[in-house]
């Protein structure tokens, strides 16, 4: 009778554990369909019929479709092939995120491969303003930046709301819709998780050191990026610098006050910081980690003469009235290598696009400036800052021969300004 009992116990719990077992595999397969049920509605929601989308959406997808659908165009070398304007932000479309008419007086332009866009989280969330971003992809990554640009614009609503992007293959490369690359979004349900989808494919070669043997046409990326903004002035900066926070304000409350000159630009000194330190907002916070060593002059241990006529000692000395006022601090003459990272007016000459890969992309173009009788005036408390030290053994193995390569270029280009602006007395 005891046994019997204990076997009707046995039995009564076994049953319940059963039981158990089957809901939980029932509720397996439940959010096993619901999740597949939601991935395949989110990328209807990407590439399906109009149904699934919102308006506005579909006006987005038909705009890249017909973007991809010109075939781009082919730059000035015939080597690359430029789609601008890939994707338009909605600011440059319809203004709609709220800004105010006359407030578009500064863009940010950038370029980067596709191994360094997750930068771009970051930066938009240091400027909020208009962004215009060229990526160079080849092979497989064409496919893959494409997919993931459109990705971004569609999940990220401040993205959405800000940033152009323009995509620079080779020629012989066709980018198209990724409407049958579902492998590229599987899992992307949201903005964070195309961002976690970048943070995998980033820095996959050192610098500019591409798979392939393929050069990185920065100066040209440069171009088109600056090409792609309607603002008065530009900052070019490289996708892994980050401006002081409220740069832009700043500077439109600054520029309403003073006059206009068509031939000066804004001299913002860069910096670079340690890759554990957090990028200061304000000219207080960097100069605390400049004294204590956490932030040096941009390119110190590589060329620290491509910098030093910034006068760091004197920029970090220099004080304005008011707190969260620019001005310019003071004005240089440039001399021989420095290369400043500036606001300019976007009638500045455009970079010379024989420039590729590492050596004198920049100081090419403010030689340039120079002979042109560009000044460059400093300002007060803005600044640019690089994340991570720039250490000589870091780079690709073929930087001093692409270096020495274009130093040949470089001594070509000076002759050619002696033409362009046969008036100037200045040289470089």
């Amino acid at each position: 009778m005891h046994i019997s009992k204990k076997c009707s116990v046995f039995k009564v719990v076994l049953s319940a554990l059963l039981i158990v077992a089957l809901l939980q595999l029932i509720y397996l397969s439940f959010l096993s369909k619901f999740h597949g049920k939601q991935q395949r509605y989110r990328y209807s929601e990407l590439f399906g019929s109009r149904k699934h989308a919102q308006p506005e959406k579909n006006s987005r997808k038909e705009r890249l479709r017909y973007s991809l659908s010109t075939g781009g165009i082919f730059d000035n070398s015939g080597q690359y092939r430029v789609y601008k304007n890939l994707i338009k932000s909605d600011f440059t479309t319809n203004h709609k995120p709220g800004f105010q008419p006359g407030t578009n007086v500064l863009s940010l332009a950038t370029h980067t491969t596709i191994n360094n866009l997750h930068h771009l989280g970051s930066l938009l969330e240091r400027w909020q303003n208009p962004l215009s971003v060229a990526i160079f992809a080849h092979g497989q990554d064409v496919k893959f930046a494409t997919a993931l640009v459109y990705a971004l614009s569609f999940f990220c609503p401040q993205i959405e709301a800000l940033v152009d992007f323009h995509l620079v293959c080779l020629s012989g490369e066709i980018a198209s819709f990724p409407e049958q690359d579902r492998e590229h979004f599987a899992g992307l349900e949201d903005c964070a998780s195309v961002f976690s989808r970048l943070e995998t494919h980033r820095d996959q070669s050192k610098n500019y050191d591409i798979s392939g043997n393929i050069s990185y046409p920065n100066n040209l990326l440069r171009n088109v990026a600056r090409s792609g903004t309607e603002s008065s002035y530009i900052l070019v900066i490289d996708m892994d610098m980050v401006p002081s926070a409220d740069l832009h304000q700043q500077f439109l409350e600054m520029i309403t006050k003073r006059e206009s000159a068509s031939d000066e630009v804004f001299v913002l000194p860069a910096f670079e910081i340690r890759h554990a330190k957090k990028i200061p907002a304000t000219k207080a916070e960097l100069v605390q980690l400049y004294q204590v060593g956490e932030v040096r002059p941009f390119y110190e241990e590589l060329c620290p003469r491509c910098q030093a006529p910034t006068n760091y000692s004197q920029w970090v000395n220099s004080h304005v009235r008011g707190a969260g006022t620019l001005a310019v601090a003071y004005t240089l003459t440039w001399v021989d290598p420095w290369e400043p990272f500036y606001i300019g007016p976007r009638s500045v000459p455009l970079y010379d696009e024989n420039f590729k890969q590492y050596g004198f992309n920049r100081i090419s173009q403010a030689c340039e400036l120079h002979v042109a009788a560009y000044r460059f005036s400093v300002l007060s408390s803005a600044f640019v800052v690089h994340r991570g030290f720039k250490i000589q053994g870091e780079f690709h193995s073929r930087k001093d021969e692409e270096n020495k390569r274009n130093r040949v270029l470089f001594r070509n280009f000076k002759e050619g300004l002696k033409t362009k602006y046969p008036s100037s007395t200045r040289r470089c």
